[in-house]
């Protein structure tokens, strides 16, 4: 009798942990945003190949990402509770930061970066 009850235990605990597990993941894909926009040069022409950094302010870390053929970046998977500043730069042209805020509660920011020499 005792073995039948710890096998059930056994199940029981396993298949509560698979729920949490499962119920934990549901909520980062609901709980972050993104942000994406145009890198352009002082003349409003897009930029290709430009490099926007992504800098977490809370954990200093930055992701780089290129520009494609239209001057677009894109990047995903950030948190509503972070602050990131952004920057481009170009063939020595750079934007000036700006900063996608922990009060911008869009799901999708939209920041346009402009190079300066």
């Amino acid at each position: 009798m005792d073995r039948r009850w710890s096998t059930s235990v056994r199940i029981a605990i396993a298949l509560l942990l698979i729920t949490f597990s499962i119920s934990a993941q549901q909520p980062e894909d609901t709980a972050t945003r993104s942000v994406e926009g145009i890198v352009a040069d002082a003349s409003g022409k897009p930029v290709t190949q430009a490099v926007v950094q992504l800098k977490d302010t809370k954990t200093l870390q930055i992701r780089s990402y290129r520009t494609d053929s239209d001057g677009k970046y894109h990047f995903s998977g950030l948190s509503f509770n972070v602050e990131y500043e952004l920057r481009a730069a170009h063939e020595g042209a750079t934007s000036s930061k700006k900063t996608l805020s922990v009060f911008n509660s869009q799901k999708t920011a939209t920041i346009n970066l402009k190079l300066n020499k």
